[in-house]
């Protein structure tokens, strides 16, 4: 049986930014995920994984130097070293207790994903120690990717070895901009200086894909500095740039700022000018060679530069996901650790799995989340879900579809639906037309 959509009614001009989650990274939303359902969602890990399933491993590393007005992230500028390898070992501790599951099947991680936070904050001493523990307990060595985000500020020559060593094959460096003002006053840690240094290290070490990423519409951003970022980005020819759209969501510093002082309306870009501004950056990377690979993502080499994180989870991947706060999907369901630092480890400690919250996936909502999720990459295969799910998604979501045909942005050409550039800079926003009512108009977190 299948949830009736409503018939979604057409989007009115979205302006100014407001307050709220705009990205949409998962489904269903977060804020529908609870306690109560965390005694059945644990059952799925003594279920052996479906046939061809890959299997990921992220790694949340919370630490950083400061917290940037915009994070939402769960993350902690405020721990000692001590604390740091303590968090450490419990990452190591958390890992073998899944070990005999019957969810991992004798399955090895097609990909890893360390990320934050800043997981370049660690020493490179506590990177190698944290990195073979991990290996003994669930080796990678043939992951076809191993993604590292990083801060800028935070390497050195000795450090990007290290990653390398430890087999890191996609670094990510969090640029963002390269204003020193606009990096200010948005809370980075991070300087203009620093990122030409580091990216030329990054280059000597051998890293086989560099990414670079982007935020259009930071609080002070002018039309002028972001052409300069566009273009300095293209000048550093990296393998893969990702763009993301500025937004404000409650648990943020912008927000608290805002609520203090009666704003209705974040002081950043609206979002007319932020999809202009990702459409202008994304044209001059295309006339430089680049492909445009999903809403927020431009790759030099499509054949070389793959994001097997973001391809494989959005097709139904299993995630095991370690550290504080951190998500996993397993098996069809969702499940999330402790969100609090002193939580999460002291369950660690007494040899509990840290799961807080839940959420059993039906089949239609698995089939919802793994379609909206890859309509963020532009294209969707009607064919791929007739052989996963046995659904056409062309009947299934015949009214969301005809209302995004009827406005332009959507296009049907033989298997694929496709949307147009217009209708890919704002997908988030549309991506709500393909829940079930009950989960519309809510709070995404």
């Amino acid at each position: 049986m299948t949830t009736e959509l409503a018939r979604p009614l057409p989007l009115a001009p979205q302006k100014e930014t407001t307050p709220g989650n705009y990205f949409v990274s998962n489904y269903p939303p977060f804020s529908f995920w609870t306690p109560e359902q965390v005694p059945k969602a644990l059952e799925v890990l003594d279920c052996s994984p479906q046939p061809e399933t890959p299997l990921g491993l992220y790694v949340h590393i919370p630490f950083c130097r400061k917290r940037c007005h915009f994070c939402y992230f769960k993350v902690y500028t405020d721990k000692n070293a001590a604390e740091i390898q303590d968090y450490n070992s419990d990452l190591v501790r958390e890992l073998e207790m899944y070990t005999g599951k019957a969810f991992l099947g004798g399955r090895r991680p097609l990909f890893v994903y360390f990320g934050g936070g800043t997981p370049s904050y660690l020493s490179a001493r506590q990177l190698l120690a944290l990195a073979e523990e991990l290996k003994r307990v669930l080796p990678w060595d043939h992951a076809e990717e191993v993604t590292f985000e990083c801060e800028p500020g935070t390497l050195n020559e000795s450090k990007l070895e290290t990653l390398r060593e430890i087999g890191v094959t996609r670094l990510s460096l969090g640029v963002e901009n390269f204003s020193d003002h606009i990096l200010e006053i948005n809370g980075r840690a991070h300087r203009s200086p620093e990122i030409q240094r580091v990216y030329e290290f990054a280059r000597s070490v051998g890293f086989p894909r560099i990414n670079i990423d982007l935020i259009a519409g930071m609080v002070e951003e002018t039309e002028e500095n972001w052409r300069s970022c566009v273009e300095k980005t293209l000048a550093m020819s990296p393998d893969s740039v990702t763009i993301y759209q500025m937004e404000i969501p409650y648990n943020t510093t912008i927000y608290q700022r805002m609520k203090a002082e009666g704003r209705l309306v974040a002081p950043v870009a609206d979002w007319e000018t932020k999809r202009r501004w990702v459409s202008e950056a994304f044209a001059a990377l295309e006339a430089a060679g680049y492909a445009i690979g999903s809403a927020y993502t431009a790759v030099k080499d499509p054949t070389r530069a793959r994001f097997l994180y973001r391809d494989h989870l959005w097709r139904g991947a299993d995630l095991l996901s370690l550290g504080v706060a951190s998500f996993s999907h397993i098996n069809g369901v969702h499940l999330q650790n402790e969100k609090d630092f002193e939580v999460y480890t002291s369950r660690i400690e007494r040899g509990e799995m840290p799961i807080h919250r839940g959420y059993v996936l039906t089949e239609d909502e698995r089939l919802i989340r793994e379609t909206i999720l890859q309509f963020k990459l532009g294209k969707v295969s009607v064919g791929y879900f007739q052989d996963k799910f046995g659904v056409d998604i062309r009947e299934r979501f015949e009214q969301p579809l005809a209302s995004l045909r009827e406005e332009g942005i959507l296009r049907v050409e033989g298997d694929d639906l496709n949307l147009t550039r217009a209708g890919l800079l704002q997908v988030d926003r549309l991506l709500e037309r393909f829940f079930p009512s009950a989960h519309r108009s809510a709070r995404y977190t």
